[in-house]
């Protein structure tokens, strides 16, 4: 299928034919869908756009409702919308999209207008163009967001048609593009380049006065709409006019109107000293800084780009003044040894001479009062280029330069601010970088994976991104950070390495990154130069701090900085500061963080100075501190910011954890195993929570040490969440409670206990004795024992008694409810509406799973989600609509397969199968049952119950088959044994 929407959106089947969408919401939701085609679109964002600021209740379902007729309005051999644990996935190739085969074609056709190539620019830029069949998205333009996104293409729509009528202009088009220019001028009267163009082919046919006119009226619609002059651009191009030369050559390219460089000139004075340095490589990325600093030079007088080294600042300086109105001096500072050499420095580079702008011999005159004279009237960009050693000295001439001159303008490089009053930022840091799961064709979007392909495509002229090679070139970009000296020295490696290579050898980036340019400083030609430069500047308190800071993984607060690095208070924010005025730490989010290539030269710092053990140790406090004063609050109303919280610090938890097992701190890592054993359900890491219990379960051996039981018997239990081999044996749930002497630390270790071990073998009788020993145990513990109430209930539920099933499911969700966790009340809820669906009331069965499935919404768990559509799914299937409960167990497969939660794979396929059966495709049936009985569901309760329901279910189709059930006419099997 091929898709629309320059214009109104439609679908296309290869042969041509138009299938409709459906009405006005479903094309919406299409269209959302396709301005990211390729890419998960969050339900938030598909609610947004649908619905409103005030969306209905129940959107959720209302979006799973749309999506649901989306597929059925699309061919069955076509089912491109895919279900995805962050939202909804339209899975087709972006070039099937008309959007942005135009945006693709209209870079090839800017980047041919760029370099020369008229012919190639003006053929591909109308295949562009002619992608259009009226307004962008327009009859959805409606819909929240749409309207910047109809925006953004049609400006890009804009800026095409002049691209390509530059390029045949360039071609000798000039009377056959008239009438359309004039056009343009009239619907866009105050765009520049258009009004530019026309004049150039008025002119070139011999009609310069009406090119002149042309200019006049511009002037005057500037001046009474906007009170500003024509641009320089379009200045130079009416001078050309008066002048009677060719003005048909004008600028070329999207450029044309940013502004010579060197447009005034100044009788009497020397000019500005040496032009900027010529570069001999392209520009990439960079654009949105690049017009933040231009705008910032348009607003203030001093701009600052500060950065890591590496990030390239020199280079978007040397690009913002070149597209900056009147004269530029560009200033080198970095080759200074001394403060004091910064004035005359900037003499130089003016073209300055102590003699003749005053007698050398006047006693007091200094060479900031010479520049000060010289520059008092002067309209003038001064670029002062890598003022980090000589910062102090270069701020003083600034503000000294900036107070007495009122026509000049600074911009400055430098890895810390010049701290002065007035000052603007600009923040560089790494390129921008794609998404861990982009393809081919999206990386090339992306500065850093740009900037890689073209330095490497200089070495090795036949390198491309391709499908076998992209993971590996993304890894390298973000192993880098997306640095640009660091991308282009990795690149460079391809001269003599695969780009494989390359990318395994980054774990030793300094010396694999250690041939850069000769012709650069030598701070700039390796890696490591590049920040030891850095390192140099700091003082022993930020040395010290920098080393420390290592320890982090994922960045850190405020907090857990001071405490960890061991500095006195005042010391370590002093330091702190200091660090990340020097870009050596970044503040993002109210975290501190290091670029991963700064982390790793300042951990060899931390390891030459004799502290990694003390600080890991230091750090592994910290955050078992931090895990356990969390896992109290996870079971309360706060739970959602605390879960956002360990969110924020998982990386550093996971970090310590490791640490400790690879150390054998038995005790603090098995104490971080249960400390986040509940927070790892919670947001349905199962998976890596197993692998991480399992190497600490290696640490502990096959029995419990002294005083770590209850850390134990978790480390088993998260370990047999992902079928771990051999593991030891608990023995059931009633032993597990009764080997404690005290309340357990961690009460979710009742739950996975349960569901690990199974009812006791009396049923609810044994439950109840049980529910008895644990409120002995734990006393008026509101949440335990509404967890045992929950317990109970199910175990009643299964056994038939129905009515007490009922009545300890209602004292659970008051308990749950009581103490603010969503969770409890979200798995509680979900048995609720299985037991209505079972007393036939459908009603209150869909409204206990709706109140379940918001709860799943808001803790953002896709395990639980999973699980609530599966159980939606089996009441679904028990009322007979099947294809809604299919949506149901291909929507929790989805979630399942990508949340590592096997047992909960295995069930959706069972319940899928469970519809294909009712379907009569016993074939489908089998192949199904097949896959779920694949893998994870050995070694505890859960799984092996949806083992045995499988087994019975083929034994059941076996049968069917022999019976020749798959081949007699007739209706299918009912759905009153599902």
């Amino acid at each position: 299928m091929r898709f629309r929407v320059l214009g109104p959106t439609q679908v296309l089947l290869a042969d041509g034919r138009e299938i409709a969408p459906g009405g006005p919401r479903l094309r919406a939701l299409l269209a959302l869908l396709l301005l990211d085609a390729g890419r998960v679109v969050s339900a938030e964002r598909l609610i947004d756009g649908l619905y409103g600021e005030h969306p209905p209740r129940g959107a959720a379902n209302a979006l799973q409702s749309l999506v649901s007729r989306l597929r059925q309005a699309l061919p069955a051999e076509h089912t491109p919308v895919e279900f995805h644990p962050a939202g909804y996935r339209l899975a087709v190739d972006p070039a099937d999209v008309d959007a942005y085969r135009f945006e693709r074609l209209a870079e090839v056709g800017r980047r041919a207008l760029a370099g020369g190539d008229w012919p190639r620019a003006a053929a591909v830029l109308r295949e562009a163009l002619e992608l259009w069949r009226g307004p962008a998205l327009a009859d959805v333009i409606d819909v929240t967001g749409v309207p910047a996104q109809a925006a953004r293409l049609d400006e890009l729509r804009l800026a095409a048609t002049e691209d390509r009528i530059e390029a045949e202009l360039a071609l000798g088009g000039h009377a056959e593009l008239v009438p359309e220019l004039r056009q343009l001028v009239v619907a866009h009267p105050l765009r520049e380049r258009s009004r530019g163009q026309l004049m150039r082919a008025l002119s070139a046919q011999g009609r310069p006065a009406e090119a002149l006119a042309e200019f006049e009226d511009a002037r005057r619609g500037l001046a009474e709409q906007l009170g500003v002059d024509p641009s320089a651009a379009l200045a130079a191009i009416h001078l050309a006019v008066l002048r009677g030369g060719d003005s048909s050559a004008g600028p070329r390219g999207g450029d044309s109107f940013a502004g010579p460089r060197g447009g005034d000139s100044f009788a009497g004075r020397p000019p500005a000293g040496p032009v900027l340095p010529s570069q001999l490589t392209t520009f990439v990325g960079r654009e949105e800084e690049l017009t933040r600093v231009r705008a910032l030079l348009g607003e203030r007088r001093l701009v600052t780009l500060t950065g890591p080294g590496g990030a390239g600042k020199t280079r978007l300086a040397i690009e913002a003044a070149g597209r900056s109105d009147g004269e530029v001096c560009f200033v080198e500072l970095a080759g200074l040894a001394d403060g004091s050499d910064v004035p005359q420095a900037v003499l130089s580079a003016l073209g300055l001479r102590d003699a003749g702008l005053r007698a050398p011999a006047e006693p007091g005159r200094q060479s900031t009062d010479r520049l000060v004279e010289a520059l008092a009237e002067r309209r003038l960009l001064l670029v002062l280029d890598n003022c980090e050693h000589v910062v102090a000295d270069a701020a003083r001439l600034a503000a000294r330069l900036l107070g007495a001159c009122p026509a000049l303008r600074v911009l400055a490089t430098s890895r810390e601010p010049l701290g002065l009053a007035g000052e603007a930022l600009c923040q560089l840091s790494g390129l921008t970088l794609p998404p861990p799961d982009a393809s081919t064709e999206q990386a090339d979007d992306y500065a850093a994976v740009r900037l890689f392909v073209q330095r490497a495509a200089d070495v090795a002229p036949d390198f491309t991104v391709t499908p076998a090679n992209v993971d590996v070139v993304l890894r390298i970009c973000r192993t880098l950070d997306g640095l640009p000296l660091a991308i282009e020295l990795a690149a460079a490696r391809l001269r003599a390495l695969p780009v494989a290579e390359v990318a395994a050898r980054l774990d030793d980036r300094f010396r694999l990154l250690s041939m850069g340019s000769r012709a650069a400083s030598p701070r700039h030609r390796t890696l490591r130069a590049v920040v030891e430069w850095s390192w140099d500047l700091l003082d022993d308190a930020e040395r010290i701090l920098a080393r420390r800071l290592t320890v982090f993984a994922g960045g850190a607060t405020l907090e857990a900085a001071g405490q960890v690095s061991g500095l006195p208070s005042a010391e370590f924010v002093d330091a702190l500061s200091g660090l990340a005025d020097k870009s050596f730490v970044e503040l993002s989010g109210g975290r501190y963080r290091m670029l991963e290539t700064v982390r790793a030269f300042c951990a060899e710092r931390l390891a030459e100075a004799g502290e990694a053990d003390e600080l890991r140790r230091a750090h592994t406090a910290y955050f078992l501190e931090l895990a356990w004063t969390a896992s109290d609050h996870l079971r309360r109303a706060e739970q959602l910011h605390w879960l956002r919280r360990l969110d924020a610090e998982r990386d550093n938890l996971h970090a310590a954890l490791r640490r400790a097992t690879a150390a054998g701190d038995a005790p603090e890592a098995a104490g971080l195993v249960a400390a986040l054993s509940f927070y790892w359900w919670l947001r349905g890491m199962r998976g890596e929570g197993a692998r991480l219990a399992a190497d600490v379960l290696d640490v502990l051996g096959a029995e419990a040490p002294p005083g770590l039981g209850e850390e134990f018997a978790l480390c088993v239990y998260n370990a047999a969440l992902a079928g771990a081999g051999h593991l030891p044996s608990l023995g059931t749930q009633g032993s597990v409670i009764r080997s404690l002497d005290r309340p357990p630390r961690q009460p979710f270790l009742l739950y996975l206990s349960g569901i690990s071990t199974g009812p006791p073998p009396g049923g609810a009788d044994d439950v109840e004795e049980l529910m008895r020993e644990l409120r002995r145990l734990v006393g008026p513990d509101v949440w335990i024992n509404a967890l045992g109430a929950m317990g109970h209930g199910t175990a009643q539920m299964w056994g038939g008694q129905s009515d007490r099933a009922g009545a300890a499911l209602a004292t659970a969700l008051d308990g749950f409810r009581s103490t603010g966790d969503r969770w409890g009340s979200m798995i509680t809820l979900g048995a609720l509406g299985e037991l209505a669906a079972w007393h036939g009331d459908p009603e209150a069965a869909g409204d206990h799973m709706k109140q379940a499935m918001g709860l799943a919404e808001e803790l953002g768990s896709a395990v639980d989600q999973a699980d609530m559509l599966r159980t939606r799914g089996e009441i679904r299937l028990r009322a007979g609509d099947l294809a809604a409960a299919r949506d149901d167990f291909a929507g929790a497969l989805l979630l399942a397969q990508g949340s590592g939660a096997p047992e909960f794979v295995s069930a959706a396929r069972l319940g899928l199968a469970q519809v294909a059966r009712l379907r009569g495709d016993l074939a489908e049936t089998r192949q199904l049952c097949e896959a779920a009985l694949a893998g994870g569901l050995t070694g505890w309760y859960v799984g092996e119950a949806t083992r045995s329901e499988i087994i019975l279910l083929l034994q059941q189709i076996t049968e069917e088959e022999k019976a020749g059930a798959a081949s007699r006419p007739g209706a299918p099997p009912s759905a009153d044994g599902a």
